[in-house]
């Protein structure tokens, strides 16, 4: 009897919800907020962020959608406030470029340095010695015979 009435009490619950709508508004709000930097946090879009500047600037980007200003407005008015540091992924341009071109040149010094250090490692130590001339063999065939006498 219970199986029956959990079973019952399962099957009756989506009678019960209501249908869940969303907000344009709010949409647009988070879109533009996952580009854009957390000034406070550590590398956190505004979209995810329980900051309270986060929550700021999530009112901040409602107020002038609200306004009727565009993506590209209210996307520029952060940049001028904060700078490029606040977009989540830097122009190319300017001190983006440094964020950009940073791993590479990293990898190319890392690379270079390394190819240098293994041929110098893979580089015998010594010269080879070279062959003894005629006189050096009959010196060094003396040598031994007065040795073990």
């Amino acid at each position: 009897m219970r199986f029956l009435t959990i079973l019952f009490l399962l099957v009756a619950m989506p009678v019960f919800a209501t249908q869940v709508t969303e907000d344009p508004l709010e949409r647009q709000v988070l879109d533009i907020a996952k580009d854009l930097r957390c000034t406070v946090c550590q590398n956190q879009p505004v979209s995810e962020s329980n900051a309270d500047l986060a929550h700021d600037m999530r009112a901040i980007i409602r107020e002038q959608l609200q306004a009727g200003k565009s993506r590209d407005e209210i996307v520029k008015y952060f940049v001028d406030r904060y700078g490029d540091y606040v977009l989540m992924k830097p122009p190319k341009r300017g001190s983006g470029a440094i964020v950009w071109a940073g791993p590479l040149a990293l990898i190319i010094v890392v690379g270079a340095s390394g190819f240098v250090f293994l041929r110098r490692r893979l580089r015998p130590s010594m010269p080879p010695t070279p062959p003894l001339s005629k006189e050096d063999v009959e010196r060094v065939r003396s040598a031994r015979k007065q040795s073990k006498s």
